[in-house]
């Protein structure tokens, strides 16, 4: 049983495609699978058209939050309800092609837990290509694990590491660095991220910005550490500045 993992928030534009397109890959798989989406309290008919997607074809299962709790908390309910021996995370969006997800199965049931997307190429513009290039290298000089450039949420891992990585106590959580931390055989396969195929992005910078400071405050003592030793300097500054106005006026 192979499980997809896809968060969706606002995508009514593109949810039948996403269908499409991944029900059409499935063919390559020679497996069982089944489609789990987790509608991330979305405004439109998003909810309604997986719905009917849904009742219609029993592979699919939808989960429906309250609100909009954000992009990892939809991935994590996803994969704490997906039930396959091998488990994919795609974005609705499509940006991930479900047509690339047959390489990483195959390296998969060669033998390695944790198959992540590399990506070689972004179709986005160039400030927003820039700012991706400059955080996963400076997460990557912070953090405490060696946590691989330009890799995304796109994904396959196996049940065990997958079993590990839902066992683990954190709330909000960075999949990507998570997914490292776990260790197992990991390997990187680059791919090509496609622009999006229906509507506008869902992240706003400040989704962007919280999900980045999510990476270097939850996988880095460095920010800590700079912060104690500024306010030990601050505080033996002090001190002495206490001190000589105490010698002179005193």
């Amino acid at each position: 049983m192979i499980s997809i993992v896809v968060p969706a928030y606002n995508e009514e534009e593109g949810i039948g495609l996403l269908y499409e397109r991944v029900t059409s890959a499935a063919a390559a798989w020679h497996d069982d699978y089944e489609i789990v989406i987790v509608d991330d309290g979305s405004r439109d008919a998003t909810l309604r058209l997986l719905t009917d997607i849904a009742s219609a074809d029993s592979r699919v299962k939808v989960l429906s939050f309250t609100r909009n709790f954000g992009h990892q908390a939809a991935v994590t309910a996803g994969l704490m309800h997906a039930t396959g021996d091998i488990i994919a995370i795609i974005d609705a969006d499509l940006q991930d092609p479900p047509e690339e997800l047959d390489r990483f199965v195959k390296k998969c049931r060669d033998g390695y837990d944790v198959v992540y997307a590399i990506r070689a190429r972004r179709k986005e513009s160039a400030p927003k290509r820039a700012a991706y290039y400059l955080y996963y290298r400076l997460l990557r000089f912070l953090a405490n694990i060696d946590i691989p450039l330009d890799s995304g949420d796109f994904c396959v891992i196996s049940r065990r590491a997958l079993n590990t990585l839902n066992a683990l106590p954190e709330r909000n959580r960075f999949v990507r660095g998570l997914r490292t931390w776990i260790g197992y055989r990991q390997i990187g396969i680059a791919y090509e991220r496609h622009a999006r195929a229906t509507g506008a992005p869902k992240y706003t910078l400040r989704g962007l910005i919280n999900l980045a400071l999510d990476g270097v405050i939850n996988f880095s003592y460095k920010p800590l550490r700079i912060l104690g030793i500024t306010g030990l300097v601050v505080g033996i500054l002090a001190l002495m500045a206490a001190a000589a106005f105490f010698v002179q006026f005193v």
